[in-house]
């Protein structure tokens, strides 16, 4: 009986998972559908602990090693997600992502392990074929995912600097063929333990050389390739224990990693494979005055001046970038728009698919200060409007509003989809300086007629502009 009732707990967990997923495609539904998911999570998780039988009818042990690791890491977990700042939502996601990578490849060493006694008692060392393929593909990419997500972690958290050398790209795919040959042997061959390890070694080290050299914009396709690898990795292990719920949650999660990374790749207008081997980032120049080191002239304009022109606009399209978040100006941003809307201000919101340094880190933003989810609009749905906003105000946005990914083939980032803010009367750059991006590329935005900059911390910036059109 215990095993039919698993059954139905394993298929619960894996509707709500199907569930969680499609909820979590809408702001207003996503909150919902990431408890609707967790709790089918904790249905199987329940469900193994009590209800699994192995072949000789034996439940499970160490109950208590079990519990206690479930709470330690809840309490981590629970504390992490509560205190974490909203700048450093994309290292979390990164460290979280690789501890799932590094739980694979643990899964991996255990089961081989266990084959290896078999045939150390044996002697056999056939009829494991299939088991040890997907023992290696785990390890593999379970190794890939971790290493590569904790440098990811420390490149986004500033720790880690971009690193590359001539000759690269080879040696990674040297690295990579060495440890597939090196699998491969394992499959026919089960009885060398020893080449399990040589295979994770240098799985760890692709990892760690596949993701070094990537930086600037193409952080956030990176994080969502790691993360479809992550749920290939589980998915792996509910092939080896022939587990329903983790089969159906790694694919969902591998398949949704995998699309995510093609649909933010189009939004870039590059190939995977140029993001991979001909990242942009680093060369960072910066520019002091009125002058940059181009030669461009900026104009500046004051609070009073924005206020006033935001204040008799009839419509204000808010443009937010990585900068409004580093400021935590998000709720001070939606206070913003409210005092317009109430002057009879049409307000929206301007998103591009790789704004911030996550995939919809921008609309995790605005959510958590309770923005209108339909003030919040896409890429192509902004531009068609944006000849029709009076004030288009840019918070900390840099590479995503840049001109010269349409009228400069020279520059790295020629081709990309961007906000095409110019078709707006006017436009308002917040920043704190005149630097470049995150992608370390000069903005001829800032030097354009129609656009003025309003130097300064987001989040100041926005209180000051509150109380300038509270007066007027």
């Amino acid at each position: 009986m215990g095993e039919y009732i698993l059954t139905v707990c394993y298929l619960i967990a894996s509707v709500t998972f199907i569930l969680g997923l499609k909820m979590l495609s809408n702001p207003v539904t996503a909150r919902k559908g990431n408890l609707v998911a967790a709790t089918g999570m904790t249905i199987a998780i329940l469900g193994t602990i009590f209800l699994y039988r192995d072949e000789t009818g034996t439940n499970l042990h160490n109950l208590g090693w079990i519990f206690g690791g479930l709470f330690i890491g809840g309490v981590i977990g629970t504390l992490a997600a509560k205190k974490v700042k909203m700048t450093s939502m994309p290292e979390m996601v990164s460290l979280f992502n690789g501890m799932g990578g590094a739980c694979a490849a643990l899964i991996s060493l255990v089961e081989f392990n266990h084959i290896a006694n078999e045939i150390l008692l044996t002697g056999i060392s056939t009829g494991y074929t299939g088991k040890v393929l997907i023992i290696v593909l785990g390890l593999i990419i379970g190794s890939v995912s971790f290493a590569g997500s904790m440098i990811a972690w420390g490149k986004l958290n500033g720790s880690v600097k971009d690193f590359s050398f001539p000759g690269q790209n080879i040696l990674n795919l040297l690295i990579l063929a060495v440890a597939l040959g090196a699998g491969a042997y394992l499959v026919i061959n089960p009885g060398h333990p020893f080449l399990l390890y040589v295979i994770l070694c240098l799985s760890l080290i692709y990892g760690i050389f596949f993701v070094m050299p990537i930086g600037g914009a193409d952080m956030p396709v990176v994080i969502s390739l790691l993360n479809s690898f992550t749920g290939v990795a589980a998915a792996c292990g509910g092939f080896l224990y022939n587990n329903k719920v983790m089969l159906t949650g790694g694919i969902l999660v591998g398949a949704a990693g995998t699309l995510l990374t093609i649909l933010m790749c189009k939004a870039m207008n590059r190939s995977l494979l140029n993001v991979l081997i001909g990242s942009f980032g680093g060369n960072k120049t910066g520019a002091t005055g009125g002058t940059t080191a181009q030669g461009g002239h900026y104009k500046e304009i004051s609070l009073s001046d924005s206020a006033m022109l935001m204040s008799y606009a009839n419509k204000v399209m808010i443009v937010p970038g990585y900068g409004l978040a580093v400021a935590q100006a998000q709720h001070i941003c939606h206070e913003l728009e409210k005092m317009l809307n109430d002057k009879g201000v049409e307000v929206k919101y301007a998103i591009h698919p790789v704004a911030g340094r996550m995939p919809g880190h921008m609309n995790v933003l605005l959510a958590e200060a309770d923005v209108n989810y339909e003030k919040l609009l896409e890429m192509d749905d902004a531009n068609d409007e944006f000849k029709t906003c009076d004030v288009v105000l840019i918070l900390g946005a840099n590479d995503v509003v840049n001109p010269a990914a349409k009228n400069d083939p020279a520059s790295p980032i020629y081709g990309m989809p961007i906000l095409e803010v110019e078709l707006a009367k006017n436009v308002i750059v917040n920043k704190r300086s005149m630097k470049p991006g995150y992608a370390g590329i000069e903005n001829d935005l800032f030097f354009r007629p129609k656009t003025s900059m309003l130097f300064g911390d987001a989040k100041k910036v926005l209180q000051d502009l509150v109380s300038e059109i509270k007066a007027i």
